[in-house]
């Protein structure tokens, strides 16, 4: 029923009545879709849409960007979906062919990284050609870094604001109300690294360099991507590291249970610990928005212990 309409049904309490029946049509037109690539994209779109909008991941729980598959459900998603939120720098090579198949004209797409200085992926010898082939020239691993997280949690801002001005007041207090907590993430962990400026530790795969930019510490690495099978040269390079830096622990992912690493572990008389990057994760998780600070205090917390603090 057309507001008009309510208004000549009646007088006094009814026209009330009449204005919340309106009121309820309204509020069961079509909520504002808006679709995300992987983890922390979900999370930070999440946190500043609020109640806003209809938030859904393309990449399902438990799945990564290296390991997606698209099925007919992603194209049909894509074609209904009014915005697109994504982390950029390479990190979802698979979107460009799924969007053009979706064909939908009217897709708006949020590239969360604009502006954000980059870094550039390694150069080590064995290494340069996957690493081009796999995310580009570009280490696409930005949300590690609180910091840099803001800058991302201020572009989905901005993209929401522009695509629905009609929530703009909202966006922009949700994202004032994220970004407090990420600076507050950022003192905290600062002033508990501070004690190991300048220390190697060595992660699974290349998703750490941001993160031990920003804290002073030195990031390597057996493998530029999960998938790939290390070789004897990174084992090597890996093993010279770990003896350097008298490191306690290398640090893998939750989902990872890559033999080379652990043999290597057992091999230099040290432990595997672990160091969420967040590239996956279960569905409860990944409805949660805090589930970033709470990943990343984790996080923290194992790295000292493999620094042996």
């Amino acid at each position: 029923m057309g507001l008009f309409a309510c208004l000549r049904s009646a007088a006094g309490l009814a026209i009330v009545l009449s204005l919340g029946a309106c009121n309820d049509a309204n509020k069961s037109a079509k909520p504002f879709k808006v679709l995300t690539t992987f983890m922390p994209i979900t999370l930070f779109t999440k946190a500043v849409a609020g109640n806003c909008a209809e938030v859904q991941a393309l990449i399902p729980a438990n799945s990564g960007p290296h390991d997606f598959q698209a099925k007919p459900a992603d194209l049909i998603a894509l074609r209904q979906a009014k915005l697109l939120v994504k982390n950029g720098l390479g990190m979802e090579n698979f979107l460009s062919k799924l969007i053009n198949s979706a064909d939908n004209k009217d897709l708006l797409i949020i590239d969360s990284s604009r502006g954000i200085t980059t870094l550039d992926s390694p150069e080590e010898e064995g290494h340069l050609e996957e690493a081009h082939a796999n995310h580009g020239e570009v280490n696409p691993h930005i949300w590690l870094d609180p910091l840099r997280a803001i800058n991302q949690v201020e572009n989905i801002r901005d993209g929401l604001v522009k695509a629905d001005p009609s929530c703009a007041a909202s966006y922009r207090s949700n994202a004032a109300t994220y970004v407090a907590k990420l600076k507050t993430l950022n003192a905290e962990i600062t002033n508990q690294l501070n004690p190991y400026q300048r220390k190697t530790f060595v992660a699974f795969h290349d998703f750490a360099p941001y993160f031990a930019e920003r804290y002073k510490l030195t990031a390597d690495f057996l493998v530029d991507v999960p998938e790939l099978n290390p070789s004897p040269a990174d084992l090597l390079r890996v093993a010279a590291d770990v003896k350097r830096s008298q490191l306690k622990a290398l640090l893998s992912e939750p989902q990872e249970g890559e033999r080379s690493f652990n043999a290597l572990a057992k091999d230099l008389g040290v432990k595997v610990s672990v160091f969420d990057p967040m590239e996956t994760g279960s569905l409860q998780a990944s409805l949660n928005p805090d589930t970033y600070f709470k990943v990343m205090r984790s996080n923290v917390a194992d790295l000292i212990k493999a620094f042996g603090g």
